[in-house]
């Protein structure tokens, strides 16, 4: 911890620090988690949002930004694996052969997964160095 850090909390019970013990900093590491578990379950990505958006507005600044990114990677994850699914029955059913139709979607999915796991990895690595997500999750604020 930096010794000029302020832990302590706010009137409001928020601590902003740039430390371990910010306010929602392991609600933001459990949602991480959950939204890679999402890979394997799928119910535990939407789970990780609505806990990261019921933390939202409990936590630090800097860890409200990881939150708000957990939020929009879910929701985007969601769209594309919707889209997948759609465009997959939709080739399936037009005509396309089989194996051709599975082929594209088994691409869509594996794309849209390591999508998620990049921006999970690229967010993870920015909460533990205490840094938040920028607005496009490329850039710091």
């Amino acid at each position: 911890m930096n010794a000029g850090a302020d832990t302590h909390p706010t009137p409001g019970g928020i601590n902003h620090s740039r430390s371990k013990d910010a306010s929602g900093r392991g609600v933001a590491v459990i949602a991480y988690g959950l939204q890679l578990g999402g890979i394997m379950t799928l119910v535990t990505a939407p789970l990780g949002a609505l806990l990261a958006l019921l933390w939202l507005g409990r936590s630090a600044d800097w860890v409200a930004t990881h939150l708000r990114y957990q939020i929009v990677t879910v929701l985007w994850s969601l769209a594309v694996f919707a889209l997948g699914g759609l465009a997959w029955w939709l080739l399936g059913g037009g005509g396309m052969p089989p194996g051709m139709a599975w082929g594209l979607g088994y691409l869509v999915f594996t794309i849209e997964l390591i999508w998620l796991v990049g921006r999970c990895a690229f967010g993870l690595n920015r909460l533990f160095a205490h840094r938040p997500v920028g607005a496009a999750g490329l850039t710091a604020r």
